[in-house]
């Protein structure tokens, strides 16, 4: 099982999600998929994601069980400390910013 959540993505994103999986949510998709449709759903989350914002939580062989991919212009980054994923936080941009 697979759950994608995803923030400001392009409509034509959202369509593919929407072929493979569930949107239960605005945003929020989950599924069973294989993990070479998995990849390749993360690979055209990853080129056009932009200023958006996208999160992959997929099972893995970890001390966890799942594994936490990202993607685009987010605050929340997946840190291993010691085999454990963290969120790691990163600094707002300063309010006025132009986002690249």
């Amino acid at each position: 099982m697979v759950v994608l959540a995803t923030t400001a993505v392009p409509d034509h994103l959202r369509g593919a999600f929407s072929r493979w999986t569930t949107e239960v949510v605005s945003g929020i998709f989950t599924g069973s998929v294989s993990a070479r449709v998995r990849d390749k759903l993360w690979e055209a989350t990853s080129a056009v994601v932009g200023n958006g914002a996208a999160v992959l939580i997929h099972p893995a062989p970890t001390e966890l069980g799942y594994a936490i991919r990202t993607a685009g212009t987010r605050r929340r980054i997946p840190a291993d400390f010691n085999g454990l994923t963290f969120m790691k936080m990163t600094a707002a941009p300063p309010r006025g910013a132009i986002m690249e």
